[in-house]
């Protein structure tokens, strides 16, 4: 293992980053231990829930000019929707004189212009990203020991070792990879050998089955670093963040988008402003398909991320407020926090309640069950067992929105479908019809290949063909490429409005087809024994970097 020795960086503007982790996050993990064990000690679990779906997505929730996007398995590109969720297989293209900003819970992701991203894979322990070009800057607020995070480029692989601010730059042929470690430390793997880089030093890499490389400072900050410093002090004086985890995706829109507010029952909400008279949840918006979720809601506002994925709705006085879960936990995505009901031809549903349980329709384990309801509002274990079961009999429960007015939304099968606008083609409902409907766990409606996108989403521009098909560098193992939507259409028509088990998945994939995936090149195992850097020598007052903790193993 190369560590490279640090030196004072000198004529240049200091890098200072958002990343305030350890002291903040003890008392949290504590938290969540015990609540972890006490509903787990009141259910029986089943010996794996390995084939469980992801508890964290990716989203874009900021574009300056024209960002891309690409589903997971397709190849047609378009305008990227702020507030779809992004999984493994996704990539974004920021094109000429564009930028675009991401986040995963706290961890922002930050592109250039003509940089270009996939997500390898986006699971609860491992964020692998795929960097084939341009500059992406990273900032990490929080490493538990258990986590991967690793960016890999067409020379080398990234392990993100410690909380911090990282910027990786590839030229545009793929030849350089350039790593500045802004705060933190990373480990570089590639040609064979490894190497530590610590806060305030650059490295540049080139070649792949040998690298060369050259090790100094960090350069003064351009405009790129500024515009990521300038969002990570906006993030970092979030008043948000005083109510809910700093893991919940978007939390960091609400600020100047609504007030927080103390209320009976439910202690702290937030209550959205500027929203049109009679505006209710899940009524802005469209559905789409996105596996391993199946249907899931995209809303309409810039803020509309967190409080349609996490936490509940409550409808108090005469307006709707969001009701946050547990602060102390790290909340488990869903896709739609509602309820549907049955009603006929059309498709009707309305938001889940503060206390009340969501039962997924996609492919899980009791002990997930669990986890995406305790975590994302206040009930017990016993409560979610119940209801689970209950509702597995397709048994009449009352939710306490279905009475409120408005709260109802339905629309025709092809506006569903379609993915649609769901506003501009509502469909009225009887109440009555609503009481007297059974619910369902999901509308038993197929996808087609129109549900994968917005139906109103533009065509963009494509990154170059050598970006997509060029071979990166990998450490840790990523996961099989998509089946794509045509092969896996038939089967999830026999199961309308489920999405299909990863063992049928499994079933549908052909030995060695690529599916224009880019060639990963696994690094062998680093050689410690090599020749020193060509780096800045420490001055003789400085100490000898430390060895950095291993990267934590991503989870199986």
């Amino acid at each position: 293992m190369k560590t490279f020795p640090t030196k004072s960086v000198k004529n240049s503007a200091p890098h200072t980053t958002g990343a305030k982790t350890s002291e903040r996050n003890s008392s949290r993990k504590a938290m969540f231990a015990v609540l972890v064990c006490l509903f787990l000690c009141g259910i029986s679990l089943p010996a794996s829930a390995q084939d469980d779906p992801p508890s964290r997505v990716a989203r874009l929730n900021m574009a300056q000019g024209a960002v891309s996007f690409e589903p997971s398995g397709e190849q047609d590109w378009v305008a990227a929707d702020y507030n779809r969720p992004l999984t493994t297989g996704d990539s974004l293209w920021a094109d000429q004189d564009s930028r675009g900003e991401l986040h995963i819970g706290s961890t922002s992701l930050r592109l250039s212009a003509q940089t270009g991203l996939t997500f390898l894979n986006l699971n609860d322990r491992t964020v692998q990203i795929q960097l084939a070009q341009g500059s992406l800057e990273v900032t990490l607020r929080q490493v538990d020991s258990d986590d991967a995070y690793e960016v890999d480029t067409p020379n080398i692989a990234l392990s993100l070792l410690q909380p911090g601010r990282y910027r990786i730059d590839v030229d545009p042929e793929g030849q350089t990879t350039a790593v500045s470690v802004l705060d933190g430390q990373g480990e570089v793997t590639g040609g064979g050998s490894s190497y530590n880089l610590n806060s305030g030093q650059r490295g540049s890499f080139s070649g792949t089955d040998t690298l060369n490389y050259d090790v100094t400072n960090v350069e003064r900050p351009d405009d790129f670093d500024n515009w990521c410093q300038s969002r990570d002090d906006a993030e970092d004086r979030s008043q948000s963040a005083r109510y809910v985890s700093s893991d919940v995706t978007g939390y960091e829109d609400l600020d100047a988008n609504g007030q927080w507010e103390d209320v009976p029952d439910y202690g702290e909400v937030w209550v959205p402003s500027a929203v049109p008279a009679g505006w209710a949840p899940y009524h802005y918006g469209h559905w789409v398909w996105i596996e391993p979720w199946g249907w899931t809601w995209v809303e309409d506002e810039p803020w509309g991320f967190a409080p349609f994925h996490y936490g509940r709705w409550a409808f108090i006085g005469a307006r709707w407020a969001w009701v946050p879960g547990p602060r102390v936990v790290r909340p488990v995505y869903a896709p739609a926090l509602v309820v549907f009901v049955g009603t006929g031809p059309n498709i009707a549903w309305f938001p889940l309640g503060p206390r009340e349980v969501f039962v997924p329709a996609y492919h899980c384990s009791p002990r997930y069950v669990q986890f995406v309801n305790v975590t994302n509002t206040r009930v017990t274990n016993v409560e979610v067992t119940n209801v689970y079961q209950r509702n597995v009999n397709v048994t009449r429960i009352t939710y306490v929105n279905e009475n409120v007015r408005n709260s109802v939304t339905a629309v025709s099968h092809d506006t569903f479908v379609n993915a649609r606008p769901v506003a501009r083609e509502v469909v009225h409902v009887d109440p009555g019809q609503v009481h007297a409907s059974a619910v369902v766990t999901a509308p038993p409606v197929a996808p087609q290949r129109q549900s994968l996108v917005a139906a109103d989403a533009r065509p963009a521009p494509r990154p170059p063909a050598r970006v997509v098909t060029r071979p990166i560098v990998a450490k840790l193992p990523t996961p099989p490429p998509a089946v794509p939507f045509e092969r896996r259409q038939p089967a999830l028509a026999a199961q309308p409005g489920r999405p299909l088990p990863p063992e049928k998945v499994d079933q549908l994939r052909q030995p060695g087809e690529e599916y224009n995936r880019p060639t990963v090149r696994y690094t062998p195992p680093p050689t410690r024994n090599v020749n020193p850097p060509r780096a800045p020598a420490p001055k003789p007052h400085e100490e000898k970097p430390s060895k950095p903790s291993k990267p934590g193993k991503p989870h199986r």
